[in-house]
């Protein structure tokens, strides 16, 4: 009998990233944002590559389950984006798991998100609130969303 392989989080910079994985990142990415939805659009916006850009992932055995990626917005924010989970891994908690391991890379530092306007409610569970009216990216529904730092009460 063969073991399963297990399901592991990873978190690279672009030029940490081997091309087999950059490969079925792009992949899922370009599947699901472009074609499952129906969206041309840039998909490769050159954001992937920048300096301050962390590519946080589920992976087992050789297939991305579910990716996001966290990039500097400036001013000591981060913004969380591209979140998405294959089509058939989908409801397993893969999303979830990496939004919450996302917030744990970025700490006590403030994050954004423009999230697909049905999705608000998924991101409002780990801290995010709506700060803006919703709009229309690429056909689809969005509204801007912030999850301010983490701040440490004192005892009392």
């Amino acid at each position: 009998m063969h073991p399963q392989p297990c399901d592991e989080i990873r978190v690279a910079s672009f030029r940490d990233l081997d091309n087999t994985t950059l490969y079925a990142i792009l992949k899922l990415r370009v599947d699901v944002f472009v074609v499952e939805q129906t969206c041309p659009y840039p998909e490769l916006d050159g954001r992937d590559a920048e300096p301050g850009t962390r590519h946080v992932w589920l992976q087992r055995g050789d297939d991305v389950l579910a990716y996001l990626r966290i990039l500097d917005d400036g001013g000591g924010t981060e913004r969380i984006g591209r979140v998405v989970t294959a089509p058939a891994a989908r409801q397993g908690g893969h999303a979830s798991r990496l939004m919450e391991h996302a917030l744990t890379v970025v700490g006590n530092r403030p994050a954004v998100l423009g999230a697909q306007a049905h999705l608000a409610g998924f991101y409002a569970r780990f801290g995010f609130e709506i700060t803006g009216e919703r709009y229309v990216e690429d056909g689809i529904p969005h509204v801007p969303m912030k999850r301010s730092g983490a701040v440490s009460s004192a005892p009392s």
